[in-house]
């Protein structure tokens, strides 16, 4: 069939028929080769002549195709987690975050230098290293509260490759959830065993004959279980606020018309020692795009606490504005005893109590003010708590305004 062509030429051609039926089964990735090789079938042709197979030359080398693949540095410096590589003992490479957790002068520094931690010391300096996958916990590299995971790995070149991994995240998720079910578990279990008790004593004879012991002992049982009640209304509302998070509300809300209702449905709960619910709203305030039932828990809890802690028959300031940044602000100011400074970082966390004492007698959860601050990140807000011991807390809520947004009433 192929008269004439010597044995390599014949190959050559072969090949060239075995890449177009692998370019039309495969499609168009397989053209690359197909041209390589029809280029170095034409160049055996050319020099064949006549056909002559002792002039085959052989084929040429595929010509390489594709960009040049990155170097080490390049590589390395794409990893956003600290990277150092390790040859004989000191750092010959590091990334830029390696360089910003260690210094920059850790380059050609001994590693057990470079990372100054004695768990890290000893596994470095144990020659093995790089074999076994266990990674080593390190606390306080870098900051006193950092703490992050070293991975050591081995190159076929005997280099060793130091990974590090922040776990601080983690470990902080880790321990507020640990400290949940602590908390949770131990405002559940004080009104479980007062109520317990109380059950135990009206039911001896004596105790259950007197009238006024047992109408005295079933209210106290009756204000127990409406605090378990309310905990777990509250854990309850604050899991949906979690899990609603990064779902942004898109109703026009109007905050005059809401402080409002919030302001009646208090009043008419209000006790007769409590101060009066002021309002000042400033005309034209934008609308912003909310949940409305969200931003009414939030004023009733923010009004509620003013209440509780603020001084007997000194009123309570609510008021709304819009800012020069065009945020809409609502702030509620209370007359009480005010909060030392040290306390008010804490105060949106979770069973946080500056008092635990007075915020049980008063119905409080402790859950009230991580629930604001829940809802008004949902909002893409901003949560400020100001105080002055022995003048009042001003907490201020910022909500970022929709002035096109049309007000559904």
């Amino acid at each position: 069939m192929f008269t004439g062509f010597g044995p390599r030429t014949v190959t050559a051609i072969g090949i060239v028929l075995l890449a177009a039926a692998a370019v039309y089964l495969l499609g168009h990735d397989a053209q690359t080769t197909l041209v390589t090789l029809v280029s170095g079938v034409a160049a055996v042709l050319a020099a064949a002549g006549t056909g002559d197979s002792s002039a085959d030359p052989p084929l040429p080398a595929p010509v390489p195709s594709g960009p040049t693949a990155p170097d080490l540095s390049e590589v390395m410096e794409a990893i956003i987690e600290p990277v150092l590589i390790v040859a004989d003992g000191r750092v010959s490479h590091a990334n830029a975050a390696a360089r910003a957790l260690l210094g920059g002068h850790i380059v050609g520094e001994d590693i057990r230098l470079a990372i100054r931690h004695p768990a890290a010391a000893e596994r470095l300096a144990n020659p093995l290293a790089g074999h076994s996958s266990r990674p080593i916990d390190l606390v306080g590299l870098g900051t006193l509260d950092q703490r992050w995971e070293m991975r050591i790995g081995r190159a076929s070149s005997g280099q060793r490759i130091v990974h590090l991994i922040d776990q601080t995240g983690n470990y902080a998720a880790e321990r507020m959830r640990v400290d949940f079910v602590a908390n949770a578990s131990h405002e559940l279990r004080t009104p479980l065993a007062s109520i317990l008790g109380y059950i135990e004593t009206l039911a001896e004879e004596k105790a259950g004959e007197d009238s006024a012991v047992r109408n005295r002992f079933l209210q106290i049982m009756f204000d127990e279980a409406r605090r378990m009640q309310r905990l777990v209304e509250d854990l309850i509302s604050l899991s949906r606020i979690e899990a609603e998070k990064y779902r942004l509300p898109d109703i026009a809300v109007d905050l005059g018309a809401l402080i409002g209702e919030v302001r009646t449905e208090m009043e008419r709960a209000r006790d007769k020692s409590a101060g009066e619910i002021v309002v000042d709203i400033e005309p034209e305030v934008p609308p912003i795009a909310g949940d409305q039932a969200q931003l009414s828990q939030v004023l009733h809890n923010l009004i509620g606490n003013a209440t509780k802690y603020g001084r007997a028959g000194a009123p309570v300031s609510v008021r709304l504005w819009r800012d020069q940044t065009n945020m809409v602000r609502i702030s509620v100011t209370d007359q009480g005893e005010g909060i030392a400074p040290e306390h008010i970082p804490r105060l949106t966390e979770r069973f946080y109590r500056v008092d635990p004492g007075r915020s049980r007698a008063a119905g409080g959860t402790g859950l009230g003010l991580a629930i604001v601050k829940h809802i008004v990140e949902r909002h893409r807000g901003r949560l400020d708590i100001a105080s002055t011991v022995g003048k009042g807390t001003t907490v201020t809520i910022l909500l970022p305004a929709h002035a096109d947004a049309v007000i559904k009433r």
